[in-house]
């Protein structure tokens, strides 16, 4: 009678929940400012009261974890995972992003039912306060481009938050990579090329250089970086022949300068590498190689680094991924010792130092660093090399009583089964004061380490 009202009742909040998506409920808090998808689904969980069942407090409670348990990145990254429908589940990023970066964040999820995955970025004041940039909310149905993209506005550090909706089960790869929000300004060249940086000192230190110079042979096209519109077409001393590029969709101007040659006229739109005018050495570069010199002139700011506007990107994300079959298997530790990170590297924080044999879950990661559950609830990341799978047995040992086998390495968790005195068990791990064991009859489960005879 219990299963069946569980099952009845997991119906129910299957075809409650499965309406909430498309609900928008806006309070008075939120009159004035639109709400994210994952702010409305939050909401619609609310007004339906279901924050007020387990399911609910844990599907906001897990996303309002992943900002405080992010785990810092670098780009170009991907890491693959597994969630389950009976325990809400959301994983947090952070990256450090320079003013001209644009982030393409990808979440590709496959399982037996389409997914509906909320994908919020967030920029960290100097309090790390997350405020919120961008948000999506992401279908896995065929046709429909499962990314969001970021155009960082200032050089700090990001957050993106991945959580996907109640109910759903699937396995996930997130993939971030960071390109340049401009093209770059030479005909086939690239940020290689670039010779002299922004802030270099010019004239013994009077001024200094408010963009970048890239060397080019004389008369290689310089174009257009971006679509907009030409502001300023000209002569000055110092860049000689120059071209103004107004890109209002960043509030900025860009400068081209030293040109042999204008291509354009005042007044000019102009689409992404149409021609703006030919690579030359006039102004005072009369007595340098023939190069471009490229400026960003930000509205009511002035100059700013062009460099990481044009600079190459990161390129595809190149980790291989944990191999699918192994999502939720229980490892074990093989070394001495081993510490769990907070990130997937070797110098990230250690969250935790584990003996050996220590068992753990694998919930995602990659194949040099798995991301793991420990059986207290913590995650974190460690190096694969110091694991090994928690199949063959470490030793094999009688209960002295009749024991309880725990779902869980806790001591209210709840029973799996109750093995009688002199079943035989197979010790496959432990963590603290509880062995992962596996019965006669291939049950999985935890016993207290007094429970068991040595």
């Amino acid at each position: 009678m219990t299963y069946l009202f569980k099952r009845r009742a997991c119906i129910w909040l299957v075809g409650l929940i499965s309406t909430l998506g498309a609900c928008t409920s806006v309070g008075p808090a939120k009159l004035f400012q639109p709400q994210s998808p994952h702010d409305r689904y939050a909401q619609s969980l609310r007004d339906a009261k279901l924050e007020r069942t387990a399911l609910g407090t844990d599907w906001i409670t897990a996303g309002n974890r992943a900002l405080k348990d992010s785990v810092l990145i670098n780009a170009p990254y991907r890491e693959s995972g597994y969630f389950s429908a009976d325990k809400p589940f959301a994983v947090g990023y952070r990256l450090n992003g320079q003013r001209g970066d644009k982030f393409i964040v990808r979440v590709d999820v496959q399982g037996r039912q389409a997914v509906q995955v909320f994908v919020d970025v967030f920029e960290l004041d100097e309090q790390q306060s997350p405020n919120l940039l961008e948000s999506a909310q992401l279908a896995t149905n065929p046709g429909k481009e499962p990314q969001v993209v970021l155009e960082v506005r200032r050089t700090r550090t990001h957050l993106i938050r991945i959580q996907p909706e109640l109910l759903r089960s699937g396995r996930y790869t997130v993939s971030i990579t960071r390109e340049p929000i401009l093209s770059f300004p030479v005909l086939g060249r690239n940020s290689q090329q670039i010779s002299s940086f922004f802030g270099a000192p010019r004239d013994a230190g009077k001024r200094r250089h408010e963009g970048i110079d890239i060397f080019a042979p004389r008369g290689t096209p310089a174009v257009a970086a971006i679509d907009g519109v030409i502001s300023g077409v000209g002569v000055n001393n110092l860049g000689g022949n120059v071209v103004w590029l107004s890109d209002s969709k960043h509030n900025q101007t860009l400068y081209y300068a030293h040109l042999d040659r204008q291509a354009v006229q005042q007044g000019q739109a102009v689409t992404v590498g149409d021609t703006v005018g030919f690579v030359g050495n006039t102004g005072n570069a009369r007595t340098t190689g023939p190069h471009l010199h490229f400026g960003v002139y930000r509205f009511n700011e002035g100059a700013v680094d062009p460099l990481p506007y044009v600079r190459r990107g990161t390129g595809p994300a190149h980790q291989t991924l944990v191999a699918p079959e192994s999502l939720g298997d229980s490892i074990r530790i093989a070394a001495t010792r081993a510490v769990v990170r907070q990130s997937p590297n070797g110098n990230a924080a250690i969250l935790r130092e584990l003996p050996r044999s220590s068992a753990m879950t694998i919930i995602g990661g990659t194949t040099s660093w798995l991301r793991v559950l420990l059986p207290d609830g913590a995650h974190g990341y460690v190096a694969s090399d110091v694991t090994e799978p928690a199949r063959r047995s470490l030793r094999r040992v009688p209960l002295t009583t009749p024991t309880d086998l725990l779902e869980t390495a806790e001591p209210d968790a709840a029973v799996v089964e109750t093995l009688s005195a002199g079943t035989a068990v197979d010790v496959l791990g432990v963590f603290g004061s509880y062995q992962l064991v596996r019965s006669a009859a291939g049950m999985l489960g935890w016993l207290s380490r007094v429970s068991v005879s040595r």
